[in-house]
């Protein structure tokens, strides 16, 4: 039985805002101006992270749009608009806009080694950012390190490989956005599947006059999730037949797709939900030693820290996962075809984990939010007051709003948990996903401790 969807590609307005391409080099060009312009501020401006325009709008305006807007709406909206890959891309195709014969582009156009495609690399990334991220979100010169490397990086990956792989196999922002993009209620996918086997010059992927082949490395009619779309609209120019869709669909449909299950996205979702638990405890438990200690990047204290969240997402926590999978199978079958059912229940954590991010976020955010409005106004800390903002006093926001709101957000997230890991296990007879949900009521009951106490 086929789901309903709302096909918003039908309606004109909207079809011509994502086909056009000139709404989205506007929203990209700005962006990428804000992006450097934070850089410029994390490394001349003052070095207190309250009064820094790079801490201020990426770790809490930026991050709060994604966490609490962009990802939970619009799966990898982001991506569409992200200034990250922009200079890369502009040297790799010779054009701003659009195709241009007459301008090749300067990139060697490599392969993505074989090896490597899949999004280990970006769980590296991630797992390292999460282990300096005391620093990372307090010292505006460690995040304009980190931003400026995040595009000379993509630049150079551009010049060297084909279409977007910094985006696709190395940006830990990117992994992160995937993983929790197929829970979203919002998919680009083709309208009939026959008409793209019918047509064989491929123009979605291979690219055509009116567009580029899909910069991602994907090809439109085999896509069943939002992992690894990201939502460029190139396919939505070059397909000559009007297949290409952007649908509204339920909440969370990927997450049972058995198609494409990934042991490096199942270990994804462990790093994600063992980083949020870490985050919750450093940034808003009261253990001042475990704030101070996750500052202290390179003493021994930090790396008994270190070795302890590497513990965690690499071992505890998937460790006992797997013993909860091997519960629900009542320990039948070998390693082997338990070691594939601990993958596939893994898409069950997905829900669960966006949610103790977004709980996360909101008590992170509105208690921090109130630091953009002088910052607005002196953007570097030199003592500007341009929009007469510069002195308004830190407050926090809907303090006794917090509590019953990451209590609904992370049942919810529990509810999706269970849900999904009920409809996995309906894939093999003889199974039972108690065991699972128990694990996932544990670790909600753990983020309720840690976040409301």
């Amino acid at each position: 039985m086929t789901t309903r969807r709302i096909d918003l590609t039908r309606i004109p307005a909207v079809k011509f805002l994502l086909v056009n391409r000139w709404p989205q080099f506007i929203l990209r060009t700005v962006a990428l101006a804000g992006f450097l312009v934070v850089i410029l501020a994390g490394w001349l401006g003052t070095p207190v992270g309250s009064r820094n325009l790079s801490i201020v709008f990426v770790w809490i305006g930026w991050w709060a749009l994604l966490i609490l807007a962009l990802v939970p709406l619009l799966g990898r909206g982001w991506c569409a608009i992200c200034p990250i890959p922009m200079a890369g891309e502009w040297l790799q195709q010779g054009s701003l806009l659009g195709p241009n014969p007459q301008r090749p582009g300067w990139g060697m156009g490599r392969p993505w080694p074989r090896r490597l495609r899949n999004i280990w690399l970006q769980n590296g990334g991630f797992t390292l950012l999460a282990l300096t991220s005391a620093v990372v979100l307090t010292q505006p010169q460690v995040t304009a390190v980190i931003l400026a490397a995040f595009l000379f990086i993509a630049v150079g990956v551009s010049l060297v490989f084909e279409r977007r792989a910094f985006c696709r196999y190395l940006c830990p922002v990117g992994g992160f956005i995937g993983l929790y993009a197929q829970t979203a209620p919002i998919e680009l996918r083709v309208r009939d599947t026959a008409v793209c086997a019918g047509h064989t010059d491929k123009t979605c992927y291979t690219g055509s006059a009116a567009g580029y082949g899909c910069p991602w490395d994907v090809f439109p009619g085999g896509i069943v999730k939002n992992n690894n779309c990201g939502l460029c609209m190139e396919c939505l120019r070059t397909c000559p037949h009007d297949n290409i869709a952007i649908q509204i669909r339920p909440v969370g449909e990927d997450l049972t797709v058995s198609r494409g299950r990934k042991p490096d996205e199942a270990y994804k979702a462990f790093i994600m939900l063992g980083s949020a638990l870490t985050y919750s405890a450093v940034m808003l438990g009261p253990w001042g030693w475990l704030k101070s200690t996750a500052y202290q990047i390179g003493s021994l204290e930090w790396m008994g820290y270190a070795a302890t969240f590497l513990l965690l997402i690499f071992g505890l926590l998937p460790g006992l996962f797997y013993l909860a999978v091997w519960a629900g199978r009542r320990g039948q079958g070998s390693h082997r075809q338990t070691r594939q059912r601990f993958t596939a229940y893994a898409y069950a954590l997905i829900p669960l984990g966006l949610s103790a991010w977004i709980a996360f976020s909101l008590a992170f955010v509105f208690t921090n939010l109130s630091y953009i409005w002088p910052v607005l106004s002196d953007p570097f800390g030199w003592g500007w007051d341009l929009w007469g903002t510069a002195a308004v006093s830190w407050t926090p926001y809907l303090t006794g709003f917090m509590p019953p709101l990451q209590l609904g957000v992370l049942v919810a997230g529990l509810g999706g948990a269970s849900w999904t890991a009920e409809k996995i296990r309906r894939e093999k007879a003889g199974e039972t996903a108690v065991p699972v949900i128990l694990y996932c009521f544990l670790l909600t009951t753990g983020l309720l401790w840690l976040l409301i106490g």
